[in-house]
């Protein structure tokens, strides 16, 4: 496939879906990239959820959400993908308010589509903490690799908010009015934020079992 705007994460394959991300084209970019990084964090809390054998009646919702969330992930990066598109095509306009306009929309869209995503990955860390904890031991290697690329998507959606965000300035708004006009938005970065490091804890306290001949 040439055309990366046909190439979906729902109905391409791993081949085409890269080769497009490959590309100079913004579209699948990073944030779609933040989609995929979330859906292979949910297909191995699937995995692990699937492979424990526990008596809480929890585990059950826990494999459900698991299973939801990569569909959605993958939703989501398609979604990312289109409002990339949109954002490349504002900045390409001659200068004027037009341009200034697309902007606005193409930037604050944008942001939204990865707090979306940033929220989502929030929701998907403490079930695979409580795997981390309760989950079956043979596969702990597999929730640290779930806890890396979880960590990706969120890095990835907290800085593509902030860097939306900022693409504000260049419709004419100062940071000042951006936190004002858009709070909800500029407090996701916070809580993406703190969500990073919420993760580092929980690698780190299973790391030892994950990686015992580490530093032996």
């Amino acid at each position: 496939m040439n055309d990366s705007a046909s190439v979906t994460t729902q109905g391409s394959t791993v081949e085409d879906w890269t080769k497009a991300l490959a590309e100079s084209t913004g579209s699948p970019g990073g944030g779609a990239g933040t989609g995929v990084m979330l859906a292979i964090a949910a297909s191995l809390t699937s995995m692990v959820a699937g492979y424990t054998e526990d008596g809480h009646v929890e585990l059950a919702d826990l494999h459900g959400r698991a299973r939801a969330l990569r569909e959605t992930a993958l939703h989501l990066a398609d979604e990312d993908a289109a409002a990339s598109r949109a954002f490349g095509a504002a900045f390409r306009l001659d200068p004027g308010r037009e341009r200034e306009d697309a902007i606005h929309r193409a930037s604050v869209d944008a942001a939204k589509a990865s707090a979306v995503l940033g929220e989502r990955a929030i929701e998907a860390i403490e079930d695979l903490g409580w795997l981390a904890s309760h989950g079956n031991p043979a596969l702990i290697a597999d929730v640290v690799v779930a806890f890396g690329a979880l960590r990706a998507a969120i890095a990835g959606a907290r800085t593509n908010v902030s860097f939306d965000l900022s693409s504000l300035t260049s419709a004419g708004a100062d940071l000042a009015k951006v936190r004002k006009d858009h709070r909800s938005l500029w407090e996701t970065v916070g809580r993406l934020s703190d969500a990073l490091d919420r993760i580092d804890q929980l690698t780190a306290s299973v790391d030892g079992k994950a990686a015992p001949t580490d530093g032996a």
